[in-house]
Formats: C-alpha cells, structure tokens, sequence
C-alpha cells in the first residue's frame, strides 16, 4: 500500500495544501507544535478508525480565534490491491463521512481495510511501561485486524466475565446462589480458552518477527524474547479449557474473598527479555522505545501476510533516546513498505539515504531535497 498524495484543507494546524510522499521512507521534521503529528493524524483517519490521539471529530477542522471550524477535508491518492485509487474524508458540523473511488458512505469505517497502516506514537510506550492490561490491548488488537471475529468473543467473554463478578459478590452474601457458579465457568472457560489459544497462536507467528527486527535496530548485540504469561497453571492437564475450568473451581474461596474473578485471560500479561533480563524492570529508555518498535513493526509484517500487501508505517516522535545505529536501522533498512517518521532534529535527516524529507512550520509542509 502507497499513498501517492496527500491533500488537506482545514484539518488541524495545517495550511491547505499537499504532498506527494516517496513510495519508501519520508521524514518530517521540525520543531514541536509545527504539526508533524498532525499529518500522521490525517493518514491515520484514512484507515476507517479514529484519531490516535483520542480527539472527536469535532475537534479535528482547523482552530479559527480559538473555535473549531464547522468544516475540513482529507484527501489521498494511492495504490493498493493492484490499483490506483481514491479516498476522501469530509468532517462538517462534527460528523465524518468518506468516500471511496467516487463512491460515498456515511461513515468512515467504510474505509476499514482499504488502507491498512500501523501506528507508533510516544503514548504505546505503556506497553512496557504500564501494567499488563496495556499489553493484553495490544495483542487483542492486533488479532483483531486479521481476525475481525475475534472482537465478537472478546465481548462475550468480557460480558460473561462481568455477570460472573456480579454473581460472585452476592455469593459472599448469598452462598447459596454457588449453584448457579458452574453455569458460568463453564461459559467462561469456553470463551477465553478461545482467547488465550489466539493469543498464544498470534505471540508465536510474532515471535520471529520481534526477535530478527530488535537484533537489527541493536546490531545484533541484545536478544528479545517474548513470554505470555497465563494467570493458571496450562502444564499439567491437557488442554486450555481443561486448565481454566479446573482452576476456576480451585479459585472459587479467593474470587469470593476478593470479590471479582481471578483467573482468566482478562489477568494474563505479555513479558519482555533483553538477554533473559525483564525490558520493564531493567530495560533502558532506548531499549524500551526499541521494544515497542519491534512489536508493531512486527505487528505490521503479521497484517501484510493476512491482507497480502505491506500496511503503511507511521512513527511519530520516534528517534529520541534511540542512538545512530538505531535511528539508521529505521531511516534506511525498512525496505518493501512506506514509512512516515516525524523528528525535530536536523541532524536525523542527515542519516537518511534514500527517500522524501518534509520540512514542517506553522503547519506549513516544504518539501526538502536530501
């Protein structure tokens, strides 16, 4: 997938114009607050979700003496599925809509699919950072992109696991409702051996991924490895239905005394190694941002063997505490795929060997030779 061109009028800071990106690597640098996020913001809305930074539609037109205008437009030409297309998106009065080819939708989710990109933004370094929840989003997410069922028994599961905390609270009162506990288990342990079977199926097709992308951002020097971990015991019986089932029953006493479930793939978490060490723990700022790289970078070469094409790579603030050998590994070895990076410093862009740099001020871009 290659967006050819780019076209904005009223979106953010920027000021109406457009570009033409390079088919592999495209930096735009700047100072903060000139808009380099920005530009990521308006490719990101072309692949049917919504900003990655948390803001409304109505928040996205231009800010005009400090109001949000009623109107902005995004436009892309690009190439995907062995053709040339078009895509448009028009927010006005606070509503989204788009429009494929020529052909319009009322929502924007029409264009789920039609661009495939994948995301780093400084916030995904809660990955390692934050607890395990943070983790466990992350590979749902993920499989949900090549698995769109997959969404559909995470909610069952969330909503049975809800109804069975509901339950378990009113046992402390009322034990004589335990009787209708099995009903739920066995719902439960269904649903989330379900889940944790496409996790552990999704870290393992990953794990190859992570390990060649981290040794190559570290020359080959540190080691990552990747671990799910299960919050009952899988070893002894021979299935994960069976182990989940037996362990609900075995925590029957704690979940009552605690109030809430304590077992299942809702309590499960994603561990990172740097050469056996935990990245959470004893990793550097720089080995952290470089695990989170490695895994959606990882998490876009999974999404390019479901969907047969490369997604589109978009890194924003990517390069601080990352060293030049790690910052070279991005500028010139992600080959076969577009990439948009955003930088302050003028120096990164020295590194680049091949590609397009966008110089970005007062939300004005200026293209740059290399």
């Amino acid at each position: 997938m290659i967006i050819k061109k780019l076209s904005f009028d009223n979106f953010r800071n920027l000021e109406a114009g457009e570009i033409y990106p390079d088919s592999g690597i495209n930096v735009i640098y700047g100072n903060n607050a000139q808009g380099k996020t920005n530009l990521l913001e308006a490719l990101w809305l072309f692949t049917g979700g919504h900003s990655f930074r948390g803001n409304k539609d109505k928040e996205l037109p231009r800010l005009i003496d400090g109001v949000n205008s009623l109107y902005c437009k995004l436009s892309a030409d690009f190439y995907s599925f062995k053709r040339e297309q078009n895509a448009e998106i028009i927010i006005k009065d606070g509503k989204k809509t788009c429009s494929l080819n020529g052909i319009g939708n009322k929502s924007a989710a029409y264009l789920v699919g039609k661009i495939c990109a994948v995301i780093f933004s400084p916030e995904h370094l809660d990955l390692i950072k934050e607890g395990p929840s943070k983790r466990r989003a992350f590979i749902d997410a993920a499989i949900c992109q090549i698995k769109p069922s997959y969404a559909s028994i995470l909610s069952k599961y969330n909503r049975v696991v809800t109804q069975r905390n509901a339950l378990i609270k009113e046992l402390f009162k009322n034990p004589y409702l335990s009787d209708t506990l099995d009903i739920w288990n066995e719902r439960m342990a269904s649903l989330g051996s379900d889940i944790i079977n496409e996790r552990l199926k999704y870290i393992e097709a990953l794990k190859p991924y992570v390990k060649d992308i981290y040794s190559g951002m570290s020359s080959e020097k540190e080691k990552l490895d990747l671990d799910y971990i299960c919050s009952f015991n899988t070893k002894n019986d021979g299935d994960i239905y069976t182990s989940f089932r037996k362990a609900l029953d075995e925590a029957y006493k704690s979940d009552v005394n605690q109030g809430f479930s304590t077992v299942g793939p809702h309590r499960d978490d994603l561990a990172l190694f740097i050469d056996n060490k935990s990245v959470r723990s004893f990793g550097s700022q720089g080995q952290q941002r470089s695990c989170v790289l490695s895994l959606k970078l990882s998490e876009a070469k999974m999404l390019e063997k479901s969907v047969g094409e490369a997604p589109i790579i978009l890194l924003d603030d990517v390069m601080s505490e990352l060293d030049n050998k790690r910052q070279d590994y991005l500028l010139n070895h992600l080959t076969d795929k577009q990439v948009f990076i955003t930088c302050c410093s003028p120096e990164t862009v020295n590194l680049l060997k091949k590609g397009k740099t966008f110089y970005m001020e007062n939300g004005e871009v200026i293209k740059k030779d290399l």
